[in-house]
């Protein structure tokens, strides 16, 4: 838990709790007994939750850092580890309470690791959970000069009575988009192939900026913007669009008797897709089962609250899109169709 251990040396190790200290604090909240500095982190849930249930995640950032070290640029990558644990128990109902870190090298860059770091913070803030301790793994020969490794994972909590399980998704439900901030972290392994096979220029445009900022854009975390509607009790269900896109993601949340109707021309293609698919010569087929295609969460919710849902999130700042409705599902039948 003290961004440093037996094979960091110790004032390599120093330096970095040092550099890191402010950014972690400024994501504490008053349930944090003990946080980083010590062997462990201590959080009470005592006086928030009558029966609560713990939900955690955990993930890395899967290729990305491949870019992100093509670049040299480290600044985001640490939002994209707290997004992509942080939006997967979101999708249970949980508000994210802590996050811990993992990173490993083969030599400890204290200015490479602090940025990283302030990264996983400032993901941290946007989630509204606490950065209370971490791991600085320092292992010679494991990764090349330069490269690291990152993983981390997010506990939340959710009273027992209000977790969103999907179970309640029923004919007519309505189906909300929320906007993604790009290809999140997901598909790196095919975006970098194409990057490699149209000998792209990362420093040309893409949709009015640099394509190397459209590529390294951070993981949108939707906690602050949902948590507040899921407080209501109108969200049926939830999924956090990763790899396999709508295609794969949404059924994990259907009951086997229904099927969701997407209207692929609900929202317009984000520049860096349109980008993508035309390099890569992909088929629309491929894009979705890929990439999030411009939609990072749906949220499904009655037909009779998705005016009101769609507004309140909007007002949070979510970019919101109606992309459809719940049907019923025949056995033959994909669980999401687009027509």
């Amino acid at each position: 838990m003290t961004y440093r251990d037996a094979g960091v040396d110790i004032d390599a190790g120093d330096e970095l709790v040092d550099r890191i200290r402010p950014a972690a604090k400024r994501t504490m909240r008053a349930e944090v007994l003990a946080g980083i500095g010590g062997f462990g982190a201590l959080f009470d849930l005592s006086g928030k939750y009558r029966q609560p249930v713990l939900v955690s995640g955990t993930d890395g950032v899967g290729t990305k850092l491949k870019l992100a070290f093509q670049l040299n640029r480290h600044d985001s990558i640490g939002e994209d580890l707290v997004a992509m644990s942080v939006n997967d128990i979101l999708v249970q109902g949980a508000e994210p309470l802590f996050f811990l870190d993992y990173f490993a090298c083969g030599k400890l860059d204290v200015n490479v690791a602090a940025t990283v770091v302030a990264g996983v913070a400032r993901g941290c803030e946007l989630a509204g959970c606490a950065l209370i301790g971490g791991e600085t793994a320092e292992m010679p020969d494991m990764y090349p000069p330069g490269e690291y490794d990152l993983a981390g994972f997010a506990v939340g909590a959710v009273e027992k009575s209000n977790i969103i399980s999907g179970a309640g998704i029923g004919v007519g439900d309505a189906i909300l988009g929320l906007a993604s901030s790009g290809a999140h972290a997901n598909g790196y392994s095919l975006i970098r192939r194409i990057l490699a096979r149209s000998q792209a220029d990362l420093g040309g445009d893409c949709g009015g900026a640099p394509l190397a900022d459209a590529l390294l854009a951070p993981t949108r975390i939707y906690a602050k913007p949902l948590l507040p509607l899921i407080a209501r009790g109108v969200v049926k269900g939830l999924a956090h669009i990763t790899g396999g896109g709508l295609s794969d993601n949404i059924p994990r949340i259907l009951p086997e008797h229904v099927l969701a109707v997407i209207d692929p021309a609900a929202w317009p293609t984000p520049p860096l897709f349109r980008w993508l698919q035309q390099a890569g010569d992909i088929t629309d087929a491929e894009m979705r089962r890929v990439f999030n295609c411009g939609v990072g969460m749906v949220v499904i919710v009655a037909a009779s609250d998705a005016a009101a849902a769609a507004d309140q999130l909007a007002a949070a700042g979510e970019t919101v899109y109606a992309l459809g409705h719940i049907e019923t599902r025949s056995n033959a039948q994909a669980q999401v169709l687009y027509r």
